[in-house]
């Protein structure tokens, strides 16, 4: 899957099932690479990974999901 660019392009976040991870509950990845200035940065590091179950990744997919059906009325 393509990344989703955020922000002025700076921040990266990919979703993907983790294929060697396939034996944990939490096995679907959020992984947000970010590339800017030190002093603009909102996350410590240049990659984070979030590891989710699936239950949270559907209950993720759905706030979003929710917000944009709520945005989109406005």
């Amino acid at each position: 899957m393509k990344p989703i660019l955020l922000l002025d392009e700076s921040l990266q976040v990919e979703i993907f099932y983790s294929c060697e991870d396939a034996d944990l509950e939490d096995n679907i990845c959020l992984k947000i690479t970010e590339s800017c200035p030190e002093d603009e940065k909102i996350f410590r590091h240049d990659e984070s990974n979030m590891f989710l179950t699936c239950a949270q990744a559907q209950a993720l997919a759905n706030a979003l999901l929710k917000a944009v059906e709520k945005s989109k009325k406005h």
